[in-house]
Formats: structure tokens, sequence, C-alpha cells
């Protein structure tokens, strides 16, 4: 019982610890911008309220960076004007916040018992959504006052997303199975590849349109510099006001960002309710509040110069193709491991899918309002932006990648042609070698090789003919009998070429060694030998009868052969031996000492 109650209260205490951590973390985000704003208050020269005010202004900020609208109640005209264009950069200060407290939470410690990531998430929200709650009801009495709508349905995403990706960091970014509790169909489509190769693609397709929006933004601003700085000096006398005003504009800068990828995708952006900046001209009257980043908008009509922002969306469609193409064909894969043209034309468009929905949502948090009247709208039109992101990324990313796709399968292919060809090349190398081999073999065994000084005595002597043929037993003159492709005869010759065999032909399969010695290869060689002798060899012997008496026990000592008669284990009597006994000094291979193949009597 005590156990138990000791891991109660160590879960306890966990739990307790996670809630704190979030509590904390919402008051570092708050605490860092109230001392920054109270900082500017202080070296302000003529500021326009108390300290209580800047602290009123720090909270509106610091839900202002959550994406909460706010609202300036007092206003010339008497009534409330919102502000709702939200600084990306200072968007990033809660979310790192609140990623790293659920982070820590999963660290594991000796003595605390480990939460799971459920529960470390929904404590750190809950404490971190506890100070926001106060927060927001505390920046209600001051200039800048929280949108309740907005409040409710904003500040509880971001925090349990945030809260979310840092379990999943603190878990190892693990990419095991869906979640059990997601419906059935989303299971599916998540676990797929084309799925998370079209996430990979889309969000680099995002990114690189980000930043080259970005890349127009400072290019423009180079060229605007003068009136840039002017807006920069008008906007404040003092030093604390422009730091100020240096401040706010970094803040703006992924705005300003986004703001040029919109612009360089063709619909632009609105600056004020009627007025539009596009790449091919400025429709309307645009309202520009005096401040540095907006003295970088384009003015006038479009010129070529400012056609060519469109470099900028050109590659987005190639670079969504590549990173499908990296699943879909990679480059060391063959070609039945690679995607089939449909599949990857839909993993592409999937890709350009995701990148026009990031882009959309981007360009939705980069703008809003800024006041009433023609101040009502400012920034990107989001589905505008999405619309044409889609547009740039399916109409150029799916040829490219048809293409690429097609290209490094032909590669391929054409490597491996060349490979199959040489391969081929060596092997009809290698069998020409040896048919030659072959008929060298041949005509070895009608002509032996030998020097040119032993020809001539032996076609004197009527062993040999000039031209390298086995001469008639009559001499060179003489008629020779008619030999059929057996030899002479027409007894079996193992390995002798017909006469008018063709020696360019497939050379025939060598004898296996048992056919090689059978009493009938040997006897028809000996005929050939007997043949090409003149008749100076005697005829083959006859097999010795099987005898009639056991064989003695013991071996008769070596060379008692009886008189007048010839051993039948002796080399001269059994010409099969002979044609068997090899010059090895070992005893197996000398004549007479072993029984004959045929069963005869040592």
């Amino acid at each position: 019982m005590s156990s138990a109650s000791a891991v109660d209260r160590g879960r306890a205490a966990a739990l307790t610890a996670s809630f704190l951590r979030g509590a904390i973390a919402a008051g570092l985000g708050l605490g860092a911008l109230a001392v920054l704003l109270t900082m500017m208050w202080i070296a302000s020269p003529y500021p326009d309220g108390g300290a209580g005010a800047a602290l009123h202004v720090a909270a509106g900020l610091w839900l202002l960076a959550h994406g909460i609208e706010l609202v300036r109640p007092e206003t010339l005209s008497g009534v409330p004007a919102p502000l709702g264009v939200v600084p990306l950069l200072l968007t990033a200060l809660p979310v790192w916040l609140v990623h790293r407290a659920a982070r820590d939470t999963l660290e594991p410690e000796e003595g605390r018992p480990q939460l799971t990531a459920l529960g470390a998430v929904s404590t750190v929200s809950c404490g971190y959504l506890l100070v926001g709650g106060a927060a927001a009801l505390y920046a209600g009495g001051g200039p800048l006052t929280a949108h309740p709508l907005r409040a409710l349905l904003t500040l509880p995403l971001l925090t349990v997303l945030s809260a979310t990706a840092g379990a999943w960091t603190a878990s190892g970014r693990p990419q095991g199975p869906v979640p059990m509790w997601l419906p059935r169909g989303v299971r599916t489509v998540l676990a797929r590849t084309r799925t998370r190769s079209a996430l990979r693609s889309g969000a680099a397709g995002a990114l690189l349109l980000t930043g080259g929006g970005a890349l127009l933004v400072g290019v423009s601003l180079g060229w605007h510099s003068a009136p840039a700085h002017a807006s920069f000096v008008q906007l404040a006398a003092d030093w604390s006001g422009r730091f100020a005003v240096l401040l706010l504009g970094l803040a703006l800068v992924p705005n300003a960002a986004i703001w040029g990828a919109a612009y360089a995708l063709g619909p632009g952006f609105v600056l004020g309710t009627g007025a539009t900046i596009t790449p091919f001209g400025v429709l309307g009257s645009p309202a520009l509040p005096s401040f540095p980043l907006l003295a970088a908008v384009p003015e006038g009509s479009g010129t070529p110069l400012h056609w060519a922002v469109v470099a900028v969306p050109a590659i987005v469609g190639p670079t969504i193709a590549w990173f499908t193409l990296r699943v879909a064909a990679p480059p060391f894969s063959v070609r039945e491991e690679a995607w089939s043209a449909r599949d990857t034309a839909f993993g592409t468009a999937l890709g350009g899918v995701v990148c026009a929905v990031l882009t959309a949502f981007l360009a939705a948090m980069a703008g809003g309002p800024l006041g009433n009247g023609r101040l009502a709208a400012f920034g990107p039109v989001w589905w505008l932006t999405g619309a044409a992101t889609l547009l740039w990324a399916v109409a150029l990313g799916v040829p490219t990648a048809l293409l690429l796709r097609t290209w490094r399968l032909r590669k391929r292919w054409a490597k491996t042609d060349r490979m199959s060809r040489a391969e081929r090349r060596s092997v009809r190398k290698a069998e020409r070698e040896e048919r030659k081999a072959g008929r060298k073999a041949a005509a070895a065994l009608v002509e032996p090789d030998l020097p040119p000084w032993w020809r001539a005595p032996l076609w004197w002597l009527g062993l040999r003919s000039g031209t390298g043929e086995v001469a008639p037993p009559g001499g060179p003159g003489a008629a020779a009998p008619e030999a059929g492709p057996h030899g002479a005869g027409g007894a079996p010759w193992p390995g002798a070429v017909p006469q008018g065999a063709d020696l360019d032909e497939e050379p025939y399969d060598f004898l296996a060694a048992d056919a090689w010695h059978e009493r009938g290869a040997r006897e028809a060689r000996w005929a050939a030998f007997k043949e090409a002798s003149g008749g100076l060899m005697a005829g083959y012997p006859p097999a010795p009868p099987a005898p009639t008496s056991p064989a003695p026990t013991h071996p008769a000592p070596t060379g008692a052969a009886p008189t007048g008669a010839v051993s039948s284990g002796s080399a001269l009597s059994d010409p099969v031996r002979a044609d068997r006994a090899g010059p090895g000094p070992s005893g197996a291979d000398q004549p007479g000492t072993g029984p004959t193949e045929e069963g005869g009597a040592p």
C-alpha cells in the first residue's frame, strides 16, 4: 500500500512539474516583451502614458504573437479599429518556448516517473493557457485589447500544436505506425509512400518560394534605399523611437518575404481595399502608410524587369519534381523499382497541392487589417495565392518529373545495354579462341606437330606423305585403302577427323575418360598405329581366357615369367597397358604392376 501511494505521489509531482513548465514558458515570453517595452518606455523622452500602459501594450503584443487579432478601442473617429497583421518573427518566440517545455518534460530523470506524451502535452498546454487567459483579461483594460473569438480559437490551437511537436521531438521523431485513434481512411493515406513524399516535396517548394520572395524584397529595398531611409527618419526623431521602428521592421521581414512571393506568383498583394500590386502594374490607388518596408513596393506599370520575377515560381515546380523523383526514381535504382509514370505524375501533383496549401496558410497569416475603411485589407489574398501556387507547381512540376524520370531510366537502360554488348563481345571472343584451339587440336590428330627435319625421313621410309596424311602400306605411290570416318579399315578411331570435314565448325566434345580406356577404343588406336607403321607393329592380342584355377595367394616374384611366353601383365604383350603407361616414377604408372581392366590374369 505504501509503495502504491509513493508511486501516486511521484506521478502527481511529475504532472505538477509539467504544468509549471507550461506556465513558466508563457511567463518567459510575456516577461521578455514586458521588459523590452518597459525599457523603451523609460528611454522615450515623450511617453504617452505610464508604466501600466506599457505593460498593457506588452500583453497585447504577446497575444498578437499568437495570431490573435487586436482591437484599438480609442480612435479619432470613435470606431474601434482592428489590428490583424501578425509579425511572424514574433510568433517564433511562443512557439519555441512551448516546444521546449514539452520536450524537457519528457526527458528522463532519475527518481521521477516518466510521463506519457499525451500527459506531457496536456499538462504543458494547460499551464500555458492558464497564463494566456490571464494575459488576455489583463490586456482588456489597455489600449490594445484581444478579439474574444480569435483568442478562444487561436491561442489553444497554437499551444497544443507546439507542445505536440515538442513531445514528438523528445520521442526521437519516430516514423512508426500512424496512431490508431485516427480514422482508418486517414491512417491509410498517411501510411502511403506518396503521401510522405508529397509532404516533403511540398514543404521544400513552399520554403523555396518564401526564400525567393525574401530575395526580391531585399533587391527592391536596395533599389529604393533612399525612400526607405527617408521613411525611417520621418517616423522617429530620437534613437529609442528609431530602435522601436527597427525592431518592428525586423519582426515583419517574414511577412514581407511572403508578400514578395505572392507578387512573383502573379496575384500580388493588396494595399488597401482599392489597390493591388502585381508584376503587370499597380491597379488602383494604394494606401501607403509611412514605413520603411512599404517603401520597397514597386510603382508604375509592369516592365520586363518586373516580369523577370516569374523566375521565382518557375523553379518551384522543378524543385517539387526533383524531391519527388528522389523517391520515385532514385539515381541508382533499376527500372522495376521505379514508380510508374502515372504514380510519378500523381505524386508530383500531390506535392504541388501541399505546397499550395502551405503557401495559402502563410499568406493568410502574413496579412490582415490595419484599420477601418481602406486599411481593412493589407497583404496577399490567401486563396488567390494558393491557386496561383498550385497552377505553377502542377503545370511545371508534372512535366519536369516525367521528363526527369524518362531521362534517368533511359540513362540506366543505355548503361545496361553497353554492359551487355561488352559482355557479348567478350563471350564471342572467348568462343572464337576456343574454336581456334579446337581446330589446332583436331589438326594435330591428323598431322602431329613434327620438326621439318623429321618429316623428310618419315616420307622417304613410307611412314608419312609429304602432305601430312598417313601413307598407304605399299609406300608413297601405292593406293591407299578407303578409309571411312572411323579410321582405317572401318575401325573406330576416337579423336580422328573425317575426310572432308570443315575444321571451322564447332569442335566436338572430348570423350569421357571411361570411353577413352574402353577395350574397343584401345583396339582402334592400336590398329591406327599399326597402319601408320606400315606393318612393323604386331597385331592386337585377343583377350586372355578366364582362369580355371584360383589365383595364387601371394604374388610371384618380379621377372618370374614362364620360358617362351610373355606375361600378360607385360607392356610388350598388352598394348593397352603400354598405351596407359606413363613416365611417372610411382609403381602404379609402371607396366605390369597390376591386373588389366578387362579382368585378365595378373
